[in-house]
């Protein structure tokens, strides 16, 4: 192992103790992971939210085997101190990850890096890599998952018991998300052999889980499942690395020539799905403390019996029990509950249309010419500001080989085209600018805004913020070369960067993304440059709606908005001109909606066209100061 691998901090917040766990919940769901994979890589460190946090005794009762530090918020690295927390960064290093997903992620993966034989942590990250990946904003999953369960357990724990009695709806949803058709990248072919295993009237025993589980299971116990034994016969065998049973490997001709519309869906086993993944780790702490605090209550969890059957199936998963153990977590027998009757799941179902009824139909059908024509009937039309430094140019030819974008894998063609947007960017950076000044590269990529800034601005401090990992170490490594010392790097999802900062840029932030760096800026009061990009994406979240603005929302309904957006992508070089005309307008009046609604928090905002043109499909930018 190498020497530098331990040296990497974890930061978790500490606000209180509750019977078996540590708050809030994303401390104690981090603990659990680092038992389960028995991870000792990291120096731990807890951070009280209160002032009246002492040096207590929770560090030896809920942290397992760890070696866990206490230590107040202004002590923590200053990059740190701008993000939420859990977070982990290098010892001594500009290099920060931040938010549940991302550092849970990050654990498995230096887990598996440390000891390769250790394949079933890595699985956790389940297909392609891919759980819990996407950020929460645009992942309704990744958002039930990270924020709205713990959140709702914790408000439901902390709630008076006669506020309490109802199930909280995000509960519930997992609950319906437990009942859905599971669909898996090899789904045709399970169920085929689910066909073929009904067709047969097979009723086989579900397999004890292995030699490896013996500690997780009574002698002789055969477990019952909801899910036919073929689900729990292809989760199980993955989780002990054993070959799928004999029947799953043949298919009879007749099963073969079956349409995939007449196949038999899937069952979850699991929370995703078939298999084990982190999700199911991040829930675990979450669901238990709920379900405890409802048996302590005299809660009937008769409407959640596919999280019952879920939570105690989790618990035969080798090392779980195990995992728990370490956290002190006693975890329920539950019993196998029937389905509730036909009323309380219409009760069930009526919070739940309650909890999703913003999610309206996202097809839209129509051309933009109706709603153009609505707007300027309103004398509403695209407006753009004449651009301020046309000819502005940074000297490419003289600078370091590691600030230019076409430093990699981009055509010739393409690394000018990118040039020149950069000129637009930091010439309107450049005029906002006064030494001391600290400057957000929202959606970094791989830096190519961010490391110029702080190539060319060594008075000020630039940070950069991107989910996707490996951009973010090709932009670092970029920065190490050229030995700027006046950069830091967050891999994040942009709600967990909560730091001041006087500047906010962002390069082509895609959809939403564009409204929720507008977002931080208008909290900061701090000024900002951005060019949007995949307009076809916008569509309303739990914390946008819509259009944007008052005098949009008085003229357009949602599904008139969204078609300006779809439109506003037809803006590629090889449409006809008179498409892409309408794409430019369509654009124009998307971005005009947002610049007015940042003008609603006394922001002075203006759009301009990139010069030039040819720069980018996408080539609007605003420029909005307090």
């Amino acid at each position: 192992m190498k020497d530098n691998v331990a040296e990497e901090h974890l930061y978790l917040a500490f606000s209180h103790q509750y019977r078996d766990s540590i708050f809030p919940l994303h401390t104690s769901i981090s603990l659990f992971l680092l038992s389960y994979c028995d991870c000792k890589l990291f120096k731990v460190f807890l951070v009280p939210t209160g002032e009246d946090v002492g040096d207590q005794c929770v560090t030896k009762n809920l942290a397992g085997d760890l070696d866990v530090h206490l230590i107040s918020r202004c002590q923590l690295p200053v990059v740190v101190q701008s993000c939420s927390l859990p977070a982990v960064v290098v010892k001594d290093d500009k290099f920060c990850r931040a938010g549940l997903s991302v550092v849970l992620r990050h654990i498995i993966q230096k887990t598996f890096e440390a000891d390769p034989s250790k394949k079933d942590v890595l699985a956790l990250l389940g297909f392609k890599k891919t759980c819990l990946k996407a950020c929460a904003e645009v992942s309704q999953w990744t958002r039930l998952c990270e924020i709205s369960i713990p959140l709702a357990v914790e408000r439901f724990l902390t709630g008076s018991p006669e506020h309490c009695q109802a199930i909280p709806p995000d509960i519930l949803l997992f609950e319906r998300k437990l009942g859905e058709p599971v669909r898996v990248h090899n789904d045709d072919k399970i169920r085929r052999q689910k066909l073929q295993q009904q067709k047969a009237g097979a009723k086989t025993r579900v397999p004890v889980l292995g030699e490896e589980a013996t500690e997780e299971l009574k002698p002789g116990e055969v477990h019952e499942h909801p899910p036919s034994s073929l689900e729990l016969s292809v989760a199980f065998s993955k989780l002990l690395a054993q070959e799928a049973p004999d029947a799953i490997n043949r298919e009879a001709p007749h099963i073969r020539r079956t349409k995939t519309s007449d196949l038999p869906l899937l069952d979850h086993v699991f929370a995703e799905g078939l298999y084990f993944t982190v999700a199911d780790l991040v829930l675990l702490p979450c669901i238990h403390q709920f379900l405890v605090s409802s048996k302590k209550q005299g809660k009937n969890l008769v409407n959640l019996p596919l999280i019952s059957s879920w939570y105690r199936r989790v618990q035969e998963v080798p090392g779980v029990k195990k995992a728990a153990g370490k956290c002190n977590m006693e975890l329920l027998q539950l019993p196998e509950l029937m389905s509730a009757p036909k009323e309380q799941l219409q009760d069930s179902a009526s919070v739940l249309d309650e909890l999703e009824e913003d999610n309206e139909d996202s097809h839209f059908i129509g051309g933009p010419r109706p709603t153009m024509t609505k707007l300027m009937e309103n004398g509403i039309e695209a407006k753009f500001s004449p651009h301020p430094y046309p000819s502005w140019t940074l000297d490419w030819t003289s600078l370091p080989s590691a600030v230019n974008p076409g430093e990699g894998k981009m055509s010739r063609d393409r690394a000018v085209r990118k040039q020149q947007q950069l000129n637009n960017l930091v010439a309107a950076v450049t005029k906002l600018a006064k030494p001391g000044d600290l400057i957000v590269d929202f959606c970094s990529g791989g830096g190519h805004v961010g490391i110029v800034l702080a190539y060319m601005m060594p008075s000020c401090q630039v940070v950069l913020i991107e989910n996707k990992e490996l951009s973010l170490i090709r932009a670092k490594d970029r920065s190490d070369e050229l030995g700027l010392n006046n950069i830091w790097f967050i891999q994040a999802n942009l709600d967990y960067f909560i730091g001041t900062f006087n500047i906010g840029v962002a390069l082509h932030a895609c959809g939403v993304a564009t409204d929720m760096v507008i977002e931080h800026c208008l909290r900061a009061r701090a000024a900002f440059v951005i060019s949007p990009c995949c307009y076809g994406f916008i569509q309303n979240t739990v914390k946008f709606k819509y259009p944007r603005s008052h005098q949009f929302k008085e003229i357009l309904s949602y599904k008139e908005h969204m078609i300006l957006c779809r439109f506003a992508d037809q803006t590629a070089v090889q449409l006809p001109p008179e498409r892409r005309l309408i794409g430019k307008q369509c654009m124009g009046l998307v971005d005009l909606d947002r610049a007015w609604a940042a003008e609603e928090h006394n922001y002075s905002v203006q759009i301009i066209s990139m010069e030039p043109e040819s720069c980018s499909p996408k080539n609007n930018m605003f420029v909005g100061i307090p």
